[in-house]
């Protein structure tokens, strides 16, 4: 359920992003948005596993953050897509509200 979560959640920041930035969206577009940040999860994903975490902890949070942001910007390098500072400090804070507050909030309940 997690995994669907966090990729639910990246895919969402990719189309925040599109609109934002280009008033409307394509599933092209979006794609070029959304592929490395989600491959990024996907990556941490398997951190995650390989070192049992258990996937509704912060920590396990933090990794999936840290994991889909580095990956995502070393793929979108990679893809000569840009990393624009000003880009990279955005996607840092709004990847580690939308990772991090659902298990904050699960947390919370417990």
């Amino acid at each position: 359920m997690w995994l669907l979560i966090d990729l639910v959640l990246v895919a969402f920041f990719a189309v925040v992003g599109r609109l934002s930035h280009y008033g409307s969206l394509s599933l092209g577009g979006w794609w070029t948005t959304a592929w490395p940040f989600l491959a990024g999860t996907l990556l941490a994903w398997g951190v995650l596993t390989l070192l049992r975490r258990p996937p509704a902890a912060l920590r396990s949070g933090v990794v999936v953050w840290l994991g889909t942001l580095v990956g995502g910007m070393l793929l979108r390098r990679a893809s000569d897509q840009g990393t624009a500072t000003s880009f990279v400090v955005v996607a840092t804070l709004v990847l580690g509200v939308l990772l991090l507050a659902p298990r904050l909030g699960a947390r919370a309940r417990r």
